[in-house]
């Protein structure tokens, strides 16, 4: 592990992650690697939040990591891979905020689509009951989460104020000549410079996942009850002994 991102969700995580692999520092171990193997992963997360964590079985021979959850656990990657560098990336709050709750924010809170869509899952499919649980823990509890307490930040002000502590956080953590504050509308030159490697010909990639996030979260949703709802025991008349067409 060489780069460790310590920025929040929602600060164009998925743009780094294929920055750094661009760079070089591939793969980059991302919140996608969680989701694409939860039978896995999960066990090796909650093995982590628990304090008990294996890296080496987790990150494997990932060169980078950026997004939720790796970035919840930059101090301690830091201590692990003693020759590492931290990227913390940030952006304006008022869009941070905007951002969040468009996405992640509705996933655990509120009345929406998205929230019922993603309990209704929970109650059908353990293995997404757990992975919500374990973000709870990791970004909201009262106590283990990054942006807790959670209370507050049903105000747009206050989930700013809990970005600002979070990025705080870092800056106090990590030493300052082992740590870049980038904001990725900056583009490449700091990130290159603070990586010590070339800068690409290309731009800076300017991926926006929004609409793919929603995608994923609610296709995912709406996919398992589909299939719940396809297991059903059907009847055979309709109210009243009426036939069922």
């Amino acid at each position: 592990m060489k780069v460790i991102g310590a920025g929040l969700p929602r600060t164009a995580t998925t743009t780094q992650a294929i920055a750094f692999e661009q760079l070089g520092f591939g793969q980059c171990y991302h919140m996608r690697n969680l989701m694409m193997d939860f039978e896995k992963g999960l066990t090796m997360w909650e093995s982590a939040a628990r304090g008990e964590p294996d890296w080496n079985a987790i990150f494997g021979d990932a060169q980078s990591t950026v997004d939720w959850p790796g970035g919840r656990y930059y101090k301690e990657l830091l201590e692990f891979y003693p020759d590492s560098k931290v990227v913390l990336s940030v952006r304006a709050p008022e869009g941070w905020v905007r951002s969040m709750r468009e996405t992640i924010w509705p996933m655990y809170f509120g009345d929406s689509v998205m929230h019922h869509m993603c309990a209704a899952r929970a109650d059908l499919d353990p293995l997404w009951r757990r992975f919500m649980d374990l973000m709870i823990c990791m970004t909201w509890d009262e106590h283990t989460g990054a942006l807790a307490p959670s209370e507050a930040t049903f105000d747009d002000d206050g989930l700013a104020a809990a970005m600002d502590r979070w990025n705080e956080r870092v800056k106090r953590d990590v030493p300052a000549d082992r740590l870049l504050v980038w904001e990725p509308r900056e583009g490449w030159e700091p990130l290159c410079e603070f990586l010590e490697v070339a800068v690409p010909s290309e731009p800076l990639p300017n991926v926006n996942d929004t609409a793919a996030f929603k995608e994923g979260i609610l296709g995912g949703a709406i996919a398992v009850v589909n299939e719940w709802w396809d297991q059903r025991e059907r009847p055979t008349a309709g109210l009243h002994g009426a036939p069922v067409e």
